[in-house]
């Protein structure tokens, strides 16, 4: 029974040898999977399985991940870090993962992505950014992501979104957006656009909360009225008015101290919607120019009546007073004619 029990356990190790399986992992050949979560890990496993699938490294304590990191890896297909410490990823993290579809970063400490960090893998369809500390992502993550179906990053501080960066997802159909600082003036504009444009042709969002201003907290971003929005200031035209300042000052005795740098930063980014006039309607429009209308025709018609019955009282009353007086001059111009006629030649 010894004898048995020590061959047992040799072929055990001998597998774990040839199948390269960490210590602290579970490695399942059938699927090609690798199962080490919860093994208070503080960095990648280096003996891991090159046919390896699918990788699960959730629930542990891994802050950092060098460049290269899954380089014993090559045939990656899923790849789980969620609940981990990272907080910084390397440019060159994911280099040599051709084959990678599905990563989940969530519930780590990323504040920041460079724009670089994704440029390895093409085959990407589903990142899971959420419950992070992200303020700003990058117009750009790098090449277009032709093949990317699910993108998350709910639950972080994200204020703005830039378009760019969604158009570069061709194939996205599932945005998950909810509960981050959205700032709901004229820089989200466009994102409200594209969001609009992408729930037409069949895209599943969970929407975008206002944030602040407190004139729109608490409201959807979807809702919220086109016309409400101020235009955006362009940045030149703060360049032409400040030189404009310059120049004035010249002719100045005593000229008042400059601003700071930080106000005349804040001037284009607090273009904050404010509820301002609705332009004219054209359904109001219309319906006065029908009034005034039916007004001018009714006050034409009045005079044309008017007309008409003191043309037919003229010519009554001069028909009634005016034949008495015809048949008295008649003698009157015969008379004449009688004297023309008797006058000497």
């Amino acid at each position: 029974m010894k004898g048995e029990l020590l061959l047992l356990s040799g072929v055990i190790v001998l597998l774990r040898l040839v199948g390269g399986c960490p210590e602290m992992c579970r490695c399942h050949s059938s699927s090609h999977s690798v199962d080490c979560r919860r093994q208070g890990l503080a960095e990648v496993p280096l003996d891991l399985p090159p046919q390896t699938l699918t990788l699960h490294l959730q629930d542990n304590q891994i802050r950092q991940l060098p460049a290269f990191a899954f380089r014993a890896v090559p045939q990656l297909r899923t790849l789980n870090l969620w609940n981990n410490s990272l907080s910084h990823l390397a440019p060159g993290v994911f280099h040599g993962l051709q084959h990678l579809q599905v990563l989940n970063l969530t519930q780590n400490s990323l504040h920041s992505l460079e724009s670089r960090l994704f440029h390895s893998l093409p085959q990407l369809r589903e990142l899971d950014l959420s419950s992070n500390n992200i303020s700003h992502l990058p117009t750009s993550l790098g090449r277009p992501w032709e093949n990317l179906t699910v993108f998350a990053v709910q639950q972080n501080q994200l204020q703005q979104l830039d378009r760019a960066l969604l158009e570069s997802m061709p194939s996205v159909r599932l945005l998950f957006l909810k509960d981050n600082l959205w700032k709901c003036n004229c820089h989200l504009l466009s994102l409200k656009l594209w969001l609009e444009t992408f729930i037409y042709k069949g895209g599943v969002t969970d929407g975008v909360i206002c944030a602040s201003p407190d004139t729109w907290k608490g409201e959807d971003l979807l809702k919220i009225p086109h016309e409400l929005y101020q235009p955006c200031p362009f940045p030149s035209l703060d360049v032409g008015s400040s030189r404009g300042q310059q120049l004035g000052s010249a002719h100045r005795p005593a000229p008042g101290p400059p601003e700071s740098h930080s106000a005349r930063e804040r001037d284009p980014s607090e273009c904050e919607l404010k509820p301002k006039p609705r332009p004219a309607n054209l359904r109001h429009t219309v319906a006065t120019i029908i009034t005034t209308g039916v007004v001018c025709g009714i006050v034409c018609l009045m005079m044309l009546t008017a007309a008409v019955y003191g043309c037919t009282y003229a010519a009554v009353t001069a028909q009634h007073h005016g034949g008495r007086p015809a048949r008295t001059n008649e003698p009157g111009k015969m008379e004449g004619k009688e004297l023309c006629d008797s006058s000497p030649a």
